[in-house]
Formats: structure tokens, C-alpha cells, sequence
């Protein structure tokens, strides 16, 4: 009986046990799939999290890049594999990414020191960064790199931007030279107005009327010089200064600019013998736009015809077309010509061709092509010319048939 009891009493001790190992590996197997259940939620939302860190790196207009301590990429966004054209830079050493040494050399400083470094680099088109499609010529950057906070495992990580800068660049390069173009040119009739004073006042020139005359007169033409150089650069600073935006936009008949122009150049005309040829087959044919800015495009180009062909007989040719696609106004003559090596520059501010010029004659202000170009693009046109020398130079300006700006201001 006793013995009955105790076998009966083990019997119930291992069904418990065996119970409790039952619940225990239930138990550790719902604790396995919760577990399981967590890590994929942890590494969803890990993902979810890199995806976004991604989105908003590969929204950036600039190149950025993620490097460890051993000078590896880790991350690149997409302005990144734009600018070196590859789509493998994970991986690869940041110095065989960034080849230019005067951008590496900013890299490796950042990497060995810790220090935040930000420098601007201005290189020749044969090393840009961005390789075969680089056609701006000089081009400059910005380089940014720091390290990032420590992770948790102790590894490093610095973070490198390429800013592309070119465009400031240019701009600042534009005005040095404006500045330093406009001085230099201010400066010349200055000095001869200054010298021919001189000369009437220390030597008693005054009172020997001939004499005095013939220095007032060229005083005068320099003086008118320096007012022409004044005004250029007051129209080219309200042309790139906003200004534009506001132009005075109203339907006028192109063929009544042209009369305005040829009546302020009448006596020019005249004196050269010069034939103005105006070709409208439409003499009614009306532009949108600012008639002011068009009466200074047509007056420089005729008037830098005829000052760039002195000699009798010269013919100018003034034309206005429409087209379908909209409106086509040329200024042609029969000159000298421009040579091939200086097309590309003409318009330029300050730029003259001019060596076939006597040394004696007033000098234009050099603004008058650059005044023109700024005034057709803030029209929404453009402007192309072609020269064969003692042939034929023909500016052509296209323009839509109604400039966007009048639509905007008509709103």
C-alpha cells in the first residue's frame, strides 16, 4: 500500500514535471517568435529610417558623401553619383572619387586631424569634377568636410559636401572686371581733360582764342564720352539688377523705331555717305516689348556699323520678319567685317574691335553690344552674329511673338 502510494506520488511528480517542460518550451517558443517578432520590427523601422535619411541626401542639389575611418565611401546620394558619373562609389577609397589633389588635399586633412575644413577651389576645365561634361571652362567649388559625432562602436565618420559654385564664381569675376574695366575707361578722358586744362591754365593758353578753342573741343568730346560711358553702365545695371522684370511692355510698330533711329543718326549717315536699307514686308508688324530698351538695340547696332566703317559708300540693311515661331530683326552691312577670333567675345562688356582704327578717333564706350544683348534677353530673345570679312556681318535677333514678360504684367 505504501509502495503503491510512493510510485503513485513519483508518477505524479514526472506527469508535473513533464507538464512544466511542456509549458516552459511553449513558453520559450512564443518567447523565440516575440522575440523574432521585435528584431524584424526593429530592422523594418532601421530601414524605413535609412530610406528616409536617403531621400532627403538624395534631394540635395550637392554632392554628398559618408567616409569612415579608413577613408572609404560609405554613402553617396544621387548628386553624387551625378557629378562623378558613376553608380559605384559605395566602397571605393574617397581618393580615387575625388582625383583633383587640390580637393583631396582638404579630405585627407579632414580625415587625419578631425578638423572642420571648408576651402574654395577654382579649377581649369580639364580636371572638374564632373569630367567630359564640364564646357564652362574655369570652374570652382566649395569643399565641406567635418566628422560626425562618434557611433557606438567607437568608429568614426566624416561627411564631405561638393558645392558647385561656379556660377557666384563668374559673377563675381564679372563685376571685379566691370569695376576694374569701368575705372581704366573713366580714367583715360579724365586725364586728357585734366592734361588739356592744364595747358590752358599754366601756360596762359586762354586768351589765344584759336588755340583754346580747338582744346575746349576736345575736352568736350572726351567729357561726352565719359557721359555715354555713364549712361551705358546705368542701362546694363537696370538690365541686371531686377529692373528687367519691370519693363515697360506695350505693342508698338516696329517700324517707327526704326524711323527714331535713323533721325538721331541722320548727320552720321550723312557725313559717311552711308545707304540704309530698311526690309519690312510687313510695315505695320506691331512687338511687345519696351520700346525704349528696342530703340537702344537698333542705335547701337546701326551706330556700331557705322563707326566700325568709317569709309564712304557703306550699306546697312535693317529688317523685321514674323514667322510662325515668332519674330525675326536682323542688322546687316557690308563692312570690314569682325574677325573669326573675336565673335565669340563681342559682346563683352568693354570688348572693341578696333585695330584697323586711327589712334586719333574717341573711342566707343565698349557697352553698346553688351547693352544690346542684356535688352533682347530680358525680353525672353536672343541674339547671334556671323562675319565674312568685306562681305557681309548680319546680327540676328529672334524673339517670341509675344514676350512672356507682357503676359506676366498683363495678369
Amino acid at each position: 500500500m505504501t509502495t503503491g502510494i510512493a510510485i503513485f506520488s513519483a508518477l505524479a511528480a514526472l506527469a508535473a514535471l513533464i507538464v512544466l517542460a511542456i509549458r516552459m518550451r511553449r513558453s520559450g517558443a512564443e518567447s523565440k517568435v516575440e522575440i523574432n517578432a521585435w528584431r524584424q520590427r526593429l530592422e523594418h523601422d532601421l530601414q524605413q529610417a535609412r530610406d528616409e535619411r536617403n531621400r532627403l541626401l538624395d534631394a540635395l542639389g550637392d554632392a554628398f558623401l559618408l567616409v569612415d575611418d579608413s577613408g572609404t565611401v560609405r554613402f553617396a546620394n544621387s548628386a553624387a553619383h551625378d557629378l562623378f558619373s558613376s553608380n559605384e562609389l559605395v566602397g571605393k577609397a574617397v581618393r580615387e572619387v575625388i582625383h583633383d589633389p587640390r580637393l583631396a588635399k582638404s579630405v585627407a586633412r579632414c580625415l587625419s586631424t578631425g578638423e572642420p575644413i571648408q576651402s574654395q577651389v577654382v579649377l581649369p576645365q580639364q580636371t572638374s569634377p564632373r569630367g567630359d561634361q564640364e564646357n564652362r571652362g574655369i570652374n570652382a567649388w566649395v569643399i565641406d568636410a567635418a566628422r560626425m559625432p562618434p557611433q557606438p562602436d567607437g568608429g568614426t565618420t566624416t561627411r564631405i559636401i561638393l558645392r558647385d559654385v561656379t556660377a557666384e564664381h563668374h559673377i563675381e569675376q564679372i563685376r571685379k572686371d566691370f569695376v576694374a574695366n569701368a575705372s581704366h575707361e573713366l580714367r583715360t578722358p579724365m586725364a586728357i581733360i585734366n592734361g588739356y586744362l592744364e595747358n590752358l591754365l599754366d601756360d596762359n593758353l586762354v586768351e589765344e582764342t584759336e588755340m583754346a578753342r580747338r582744346f575746349l573741343t576736345i575736352m568736350r568730346k572726351h567729357s561726352d564720352r565719359i557721359s555715354r560711358i555713364i549712361e551705358d553702365m546705368l542701362v546694363i545695371s537696370r538690365l541686371e539688377s531686377g529692373e528687367a522684370n519691370s519693363l515697360k511692355i506695350e505693342p508698338f510698330r516696329f517700324r517707327s523705331c526704326i524711323h527714331d533711329v535713323m533721325e538721331r543718326l541722320e548727320s552720321v549717315i550723312r557725313g559717311q555717305n552711308a545707304e540704309i536699307q530698311v526690309v519690312m514686308p510687313d510695315e505695320t508688324l506691331i512687338i511687345h516689348g519696351d520700346r525704349f530698351y528696342w530703340t537702344q538695340v537698333l542705335f547701337n547696332l546701326v551706330e556700331n556699323a557705322l563707326k566700325q566703317n568709317p569709309h564712304p559708300g557703306l550699306r546697312v540693311e535693317v529688317g523685321c520678319t514674323q514667322h510662325a515661331g515668332g519674330i525675326h530683326i536682323w542688322v546687316a552691312d557690308n563692312g570690314i567685317g569682325i574677325p573669326s577670333a573675336d565673335l565669340p567675345h563681342i559682346f563683352r562688356r568693354f570688348y572693341r574691335v578696333e585695330k584697323h582704327h586711327s589712334t586719333r578717333e574717341i573711342k566707343g564706350t565698349g557697352l553698346g553690344l553688351s547693352i544690346v544683348k542684356r535688352a533682347i534677353e530680358a525680353h525672353r530673345g536672343s541674339i547671334g552674329v556671323t562675319s565674312v570679312p568685306g562681305r557681309e556681318t548680319k546680327f540676328l535677333i529672334s524673339i517670341p511673338l509675344q514676350s512672356p514678360v507682357s503676359a506676366e504684367n498683363e495678369v
